[in-house]
């Protein structure tokens, strides 16, 4: 049987935002290979009219989004839903819910679909339960970070999170410890699977030339440009590290605080400042780099990680999330033992003492590879679909 997936979540990549929930698209890709699914994706996106594109920064791209593409074979609809960032956040479940319900029910005119996927908790997993329940569809929720470990401190988004953990038949996580965190928030723990975040180990390798250098290394730090992904304690680092290098991949708004930092510490010559990369790319900057540096103050199972590992690249990171999941050997690199500059140097100089090689920093990457998770899903979705098709039987009046 080809299961017939609808992926809900307003983060998915497009032609203005590629890398933008870009983990999304690669778990769509690795399920489809498996030949048991076939997807569409609905990704609602908040209306932004076009003579305010200027006015609104980052989020103005928004305005340029098509209303509909295909990104490796796969059909992406983007219906509008009205929102204004910190003042309709209480009721972007609803609104989301609602103006994708037309291109819903086109798609179910096309062809019906079994299930409904959503990825994150809040907003996209609460839309994804009212359109379940308005459709008669199964639902499973994919919580990822933020949605569990920092949304439930506010009233509204906990009290909608609540109802998610409640209403959907089967919620996943991507780590142990945000299925920790589920649990705490009153999940039922016969609901909870924890399917990480895999890797693409054709597109993440090492590369043949490149010798670990711990003694004029090369960092490399990679994510959103935001106090929260902690760049700056990575540059505070580096006065301590004669002759290191560092490679900032990322844009956001800390940039230019970012950059009078390094020009006032006095080391932004020894910077230097990507911006967003394409995937290829990235790969490559992984691959030329000693060590990959995530300072996050927060986790859920960081793609970073994995993919610098795919590349033999070790990683020095904070001791949060799903990161001790990854960080779990010495070939892979070291934790943070506080997150700071200090930390930084300190981390820096374990692993320069143990100095993993490249061969044995891919072999340990190498069971983050997408085909345990992807293998999960199938199975979970199944089971979810042959308990609602088994429902739906026992409800119908025996023919007479």
């Amino acid at each position: 049987m080809c299961m017939r997936i609808l992926t809900f979540t307003n983060l998915y990549p497009s032609a203005v935002q590629p890398r933008h929930g870009i983990f999304i698209e690669q778990r769509v890709r690795h399920l489809l290979a498996t030949g048991q699914v076939s997807v569409r994706v609905v990704a609602p996106a908040p209306w932004v009219p076009a003579p305010a594109r200027t006015l609104l920064g980052r989020h103005g791209v928004l305005a340029d989004l098509p209303a509909a593409e295909q990104r490796n074979g796969v059909e992406i609809w983007r219906p509008r839903f009205f929102a204004v960032p910190k003042l309709t956040s209480w009721f972007n479940p609803v609104t989301m819910a609602r103006s994708a319900l037309p291109a819903v029910r086109a798609l179910q005119r096309q062809q019906d679909f079994d299930l409904i996927d959503a990825h994150f908790v809040y907003p996209d997993g609460a839309a994804a339960v009212l359109l379940g329940s308005w459709l008669r569809k199964p639902v499973t929720v994919t919580a990822r970070g933020t949605d569990i470990n920092v949304f439930p401190r506010h009233l509204v988004p906990r009290a909608w999170i609540r109802r998610v953990l409640a209403q959907a038949d089967a919620l996943i996580t991507v780590s142990g410890a945000l299925r920790d965190a589920m649990l705490a928030l009153g999940a039922d723990p016969r609901k909870v699977s924890v399917l990480r975040n895999g890797v693409d180990l054709a597109m993440f390798t090492p590369r043949a030339d490149s010798v670990p250098d711990f003694h004029r290394p090369t960092l490399i730090s990679v994510g959103h440009l935001i106090p929260d992904k902690g760049q700056q304690f990575v540059i505070e680092a580096l006065p301590q590290l004669p002759g290191a290098r560092l490679v900032l991949v990322g844009d956001g708004p800390a940039e230019q605080d970012l950059r009078r930092l390094a020009a006032r510490l006095g080391v932004a010559d020894r910077i230097t400042w990507t911006g967003t990369l394409g995937q290829a790319e990235l790969a490559e900057r992984y691959a030329a780099a000693d060590v990959t540096v995530l300072a996050s103050a927060r986790e859920g199972m960081p793609n970073v990680l994995l993919e610098s590992l795919a590349c033999g690249t070790p990683v020095i990171a904070t001791n949060v999330g799903g990161s001790p999941e990854v960080v779990s050997t010495a070939a892979a690199g070291v934790l943070m033992r506080e997150r700071s500059a200090a930390g930084v140097v300190e981390a820096f100089h374990r692993l320069a003492a143990q100095a993993p090689d490249r061969a044995g920093v891919r072999a340990h990457a190498r069971q983050f590879g997408w085909s345990q998770t992807s293998e999960g899903l199938v199975r979970l979705f199944e089971r979810v679909i042959r308990h609602q098709d088994g429902g739906a039987r026992a409800a119908r009046p025996a023919s007479r």
